[in-house]
């Protein structure tokens, strides 16, 4: 088999040995009838690879490769070191993982166990190379999966402390460098050997948890290598290692773990239903998604990683949740989902998972087969979208979504912003004691999800793709990044180096169009506040500066100006940096506030071949909107409907395609900015008529 380049990877996960009683050939038969090309198998068993220590059963899989390269099915094999068998916890109970109570995880769920041990790591690569030795050269497998959904949990486990003294001494050299370079004389914390260290159940330093989270990253981060490197070694060079990430894992730098892998991969779970309209309900933030621009955000994401073309390992096949959480995609949702991860360049879309499950955690995780085992609404829904797939051919693959502006993303800021985090999780938390791991995310997305809602396309870029802290290396001038990407938005950069701080000047001096917003350049890499005028390395070419700055327990009504109109509704939330600026320095709004009313919401410039925006507060959704209808350039593509997105990519041909959502249930009719025709035929169409639920692919004459 060679690897399609002409048609998207789809397909679902596919697990022979859950199903109660096998029905390989009628499953491949119906994956077939559903336009499936793409499977994924064999990472949650290996109790089934290994039922006891060192008698292993590797033939089991064999006939659904055999079966799958019958029918032209591409294979991605994952490793099984996610779970654990218990024959290996009965015999090295000391493997299990520990929480921050120092209390070990209790098995009998997934991941219970460190990750960094080398009982774990001895038995996990001796089971590696046995799989791989056995499966490497058969034709149906396309790649590798490693883990699976890796930095679940911080490790507490004792030898994870022990090698964080580890970590440290090497970084460090000396105790008294770390004391000084931590502030340890306070409260007496100043170490005289490193066995003085504290365990980190007990820590309230910023800088020694950002330095925590560091070291749990390079753990993810060194799993991931290992097991890439012992595949790597084995494998044709044809076949690509990947590894499914689920984005925003405690123990995870998402940019870093990509280094390790030839493609990258996400697993983008979201709410159906009315989860997928818009405008977006206000509802509680959950481990999946709710909201389209949520799913364009994860995807966005997975796209920063190597700033190319990424898979979608696992996605809805059904409603995802407990018995209790159930709701069924409305007609045409995940086609829309589907193509939304499309246009943002995804390459494959597989579904978690094929068959429904009888029993076990996931028993109501929903499924394309359900679990009276006969193919229904969920088959034919999928199976349609996998014909446009194979209709559209190469048109839809390996997209390159367009930019309206760069977002950065910056992991050491989320985890200093879940520290320190710029406001509670709910007003019954004491913000001074309580950690908000949502910090980070929620202040990015409140900016994310105003581009979305004013129809502009975000390009997610990672600082680590910038600078690279490790090797104290710049990796893209700034120059170059002006002229790739002229418009930028760092907002929550609580922690940056003076390296950033000097790229993001000399961006602005190469032409770029720089907005920051709240929280940024606040903090140095060790989560230390600097000692310059905030925003630290920038106040001055902005000539706008603060010293105070305010949470807020109401949200506050702002005005725009002639230069920079908002929309009805636009408030500031949650927090105000109190903004002063020199009066030659433009002032975009002031806030309706008696005390606030001194301070500008945000000001602007031109600074060199470039400009300077400073965005003072955290906006609500309709402020959000109009910081990126003002700032940017006017884009005809814009529908003036609460209900219409579109987002647009370049082809390999060269072609330019627009997706077109109506999520709703309104049948909306829209006029068309440009001459189109639909994908994959000739007619020129002026306007299209959008069904509920409806997702229309237009290319661009």
């Amino acid at each position: 088999m060679t690897l399609l380049k002409d048609r998207i990877l789809f397909g679902a996960a596919y697990y022979n040995e859950y199903e109660p009683v096998s029905k390989l050939a009628d499953d491949i038969k119906l994956m077939k009838q559903a336009h499936m090309n793409t499977i994924r198998v064999g990472e949650g068993s290996w109790s089934h690879w290994e039922p006891e220590d060192g008698k292993f059963n590797l033939d089991w899989l064999q006939p659904v490769l055999d079966k799958a390269l019958a029918n032209d099915i591409y294979v991605v094999l994952g490793v099984p070191t996610f779970a654990i068998p218990q024959w290996l916890v009965r015999k090295y109970p000391e493997v299990a993982l520990h929480d921050k109570h120092n209390n070990r995880h209790f098995f009998g769920s997934r991941e219970e166990h460190s990750l960094s041990h080398p009982v774990f790591k001895y038995y996990s690569a001796r089971l590696i190379n046995k799989i791989v030795d056995r499966y490497q050269d058969h034709p149906a497998i396309i790649g590798w999966q490693l883990h699976n959904e890796p930095g679940l949990f911080i490790n507490y486990s004792h030898d994870a402390f022990e090698g964080f003294k580890d970590y440290l001494r090497n970084k460090y050299k000396t105790v008294e460098k770390l004391n000084k370079e931590w502030g340890l004389v306070y409260w007496s914390h100043e170490l005289s050997t490193w066995d003085d260290l504290w365990e980190p159940e007990g820590n309230a330093q910023p800088q020694y948890d950002i330095e925590w989270r560091r070291y749990q990253a390079n753990l993810t981060d060194d799993l991931l290598k290992w097991q890439s490197n012992l595949i790597k070694s084995k494998i044709p060079s044809k076949q690509f290692v990947t590894v499914n990430l689920a984005m925003g894992r405690s123990a995870l730098d998402e940019a870093k773990a990509g280094k390790s892998l030839d493609i990258a991969s996400s697993d983008i779970y979201y709410h159906m239903q009315d989860g997928m309209k818009l405008p977006t309900p206000d509802e509680p933030h959950s481990w999946f998604l709710h909201g389209p621009w949520q799913i364009a955000r994860d995807a966005d994401r997975t796209y920063s990683i190597k700033q190319k073309p990424f898979n979608v390992a696992e996605t809805d096949g059904g409603p995802i949740g407990g018995a209790g959480d159930n709701y069924p995609a409305f007609p045409g949702q995940w086609k829309q989902a589907a193509y939304q991860m499309i246009s943002r360049g995804a390459n494959m879309i597989e579904y978690w998972h094929w068959q429904q499950l009888h029993y076990g955690t996931e028993t109501y995780w929903g499924g394309i087969i359900p679990q009276d085992e006969k193919p229904g609404r969920v088959f034919n829904e999928v199976a349609e979208l996998g014909k446009t797939f194979e209709q559209y051919g190469k048109k839809i693959v390996s997209l390159v979504p367009d930019e309206d502006i760069a977002m950065l993303y910056s992991v050491k800021s989320r985890w200093g912003l879940e520290f320190e985090p710029y406001h509670a999780a709910n007003a019954e938390m004491d913000a001074h004691k309580t950690r908000n791991p949502e910090a980070y995310d929620n202040l990015f997305d409140r900016f994310y999800a105003g581009a979305f809602l004013a129809n502009k396309q975000v390009r997610i870029i990672q600082d680590s793709t910038i600078y690279d802290d490790d090797n104290d290396k710049v990796l893209i001038s700034a120059e170059k990044f002006a002229r790739e990407h002229p418009y930028l938005l760092v907002v929550g950069a609580y922690i940056t180096s003076d390296q950033f701080l000097e790229w993001m000047n000399n961006y602005i001096q190469s032409g770029g169009n720089l907005i920051i917003g709240p929280r940024t350049a606040f903090a140095d890499d060790l989560a230390r506040v600097r000692r310059s005028v905030k925003p630290a390395g920038l106040s001055d070419i902005a000539a706008t500066n603060y010293q105070e700055y305010s949470n807020l327990r109401k949200k506050v009504d702002i005005t725009g100006s002639q230069n920079f109109k908002v929309l009805e509704g636009s408030q500031v939330i949650e927090w105000i940096d109190m903004l002063k600026t020199d009066p030659n320095v433009q002032k975009l709004a002031c806030y309706n506030d008696p005390f606030f009313k001194d301070y500008p919401v945000a000001t602007y410039q031109n600074i060199g071949k470039g400009s300077l925006t400073v965005i003072g507060a955290v906006p609500n959704s309709q402020l959000a909107q109009s910081i990126f209808e003002n700032l940017l350039p006017k884009s005809k593509w814009n529908f003036k409907s609460n209900h219409v997105t579109e987002s647009s990519a370049t082809n390999t041909d060269g072609e330019h395609l627009h997706f077109i959502f109506n999520w709703s249930w309104e049948e909306t009719t829209l006029e068309l900015p440009a001459s189109c025709t639909l994908l994959g035929e000739d007619q020129i169409v002026n306007s299209i008529t959008l069904q509920p639920w409806d997702t229309v692919i237009l290319k661009e004459n």
